[in-house]
């Protein structure tokens, strides 16, 4: 139950975040911190008050991206391994995401050479 609400709170947030809208007016908020600063005569608790709201903003953020980021990368995956199974590709390569970085690099150097080889043959037979 959390988890749906959670991840519709953030699908939501992360979508507003990325708005022209949005951007636009967090830029209003800190002009107009800006220029509220003579008003308040640039003290300690003006500053304070930008530095904690976009601390606080930014750390909350941080949790509800890598959320996003992490289903994007796991529905992404699942689709990819999808293809992989119902095609003439190699099933071996299922999975892999959970692998060190040092071992998808080498199946990717192999792969890499693999394509490299396949347009030498290719320019020799055309």
């Amino acid at each position: 139950m959390f988890e749906k609400i959670f991840t519709k709170i953030a699908n939501k947030v992360a979508y507003a975040a990325g708005l022209p809208l949005t951007f636009l007016g967090c830029c209003i908020v800190v002009l107009a911190w800006a220029v509220s600063g003579p008003v308040f005569g640039f003290s300690d608790t003006w500053q304070l008050v930008i530095n904690t709201g976009t601390t606080i903003i930014t750390f909350l953020m941080v949790f509800l991206i890598q959320n996003t980021q992490n289903r994007d990368g796991a529905a992404i995956q699942a689709k990819l391994d999808e293809l992989i199974r119902v095609s003439t590709g190699h099933n071996h390569f299922i999975g892999i995401e959970h692998l060190t970085e040092t071992e998808v690099e080498e199946i990717r150097k192999k792969c890499e050479q693999a394509a490299k080889r396949h347009d030498v043959r290719a320019k020799a037979k055309g």
